[in-house]
């Protein structure tokens, strides 16, 4: 499994971004992907994650009702559209995958971590 993720970039307060996970190794249709994001001196911080059927998502609370987490099989992608985004959003965003096909908000259960990409949100 070797990941990337792509799409960052620099918006404004209340603007949209959509990342993209790949996988360029093989199919990761069965293990469960999660988002995760570090800004400078803070912690890694759980965003998002998809089971591996696409029907199990789960968010962190400061994201929940603006990021949706999806995946599309078919293209082997994973994706993190992000809406009314606002500065505290600003950070490298990772995609990571599990061997499980059950999602975690806890990064240690991640076992393939890909280059992360910046988002800024200015305001």
């Amino acid at each position: 499994v070797q990941l990337q993720a792509s799409g960052g970039g620099l918006v404004q307060t209340g603007g949209s971004l959509k990342l993209s996970c790949a996988n360029s190794r093989r199919t990761f249709s069965n293990n469960a992907v999660g988002w995760f994001r570090q800004a400078p001196g803070k912690e890694r911080e759980f965003v998002a994650h998809i089971g591996w059927r696409g029907h199990v998502t789960a968010y962190g609370d400061s994201v929940k009702g603006r990021f949706t987490i999806s995946r599309d099989t078919a293209k082997n992608m994973v994706y993190l559209q992000m809406n009314n985004l606002n500065p505290e959003d600003t950070a490298v965003y990772l995609c990571a995958a599990s061997r499980s096909s059950i999602g975690s908000a806890d990064y240690t259960q991640y076992n393939y971590w890909g280059r992360g990409t910046q988002v800024t949100v200015s305001s």
